[in-house]
């Protein structure tokens, strides 16, 4: 499977968040609202998720194996330090 397109929305503020990002998985299947979160030990992209009614975040779309969510995160962090400000980057 391979990434044939990311865009990335970052956002402009003092928190955590650094960005939203859609990614477009062979050109036919694309997954909305994944986040760039920069967190104690670094960097890493957040899968889109709901908030249960306990108050857990529960992911709805995620990699099954650590080999697939290491390359979509590689991926994602890479095309965010190329992309200017609010701009479109090809996957």
């Amino acid at each position: 499977m391979d990434i044939t397109d990311i865009r990335i929305k970052r956002v402009e503020s003092d928190n955590k968040l650094k960005a939203y990002v859609t990614v477009t998985f062979d050109g036919c299947f694309v997954v909305h609202n994944l986040k760039i979160i920069a967190g104690e030990f670094g960097r890493f992209v957040a899968m889109p998720s709901r908030r249960t009614r306990d108050g857990e975040f529960k992911d709805i779309a995620h990699p099954i194996t650590t080999e697939f969510r290491q390359m979509v995160q590689e991926r994602i962090l890479e095309a965010f330090d190329k992309a200017p400000q609010d701009e479109h980057s090809p996957g």
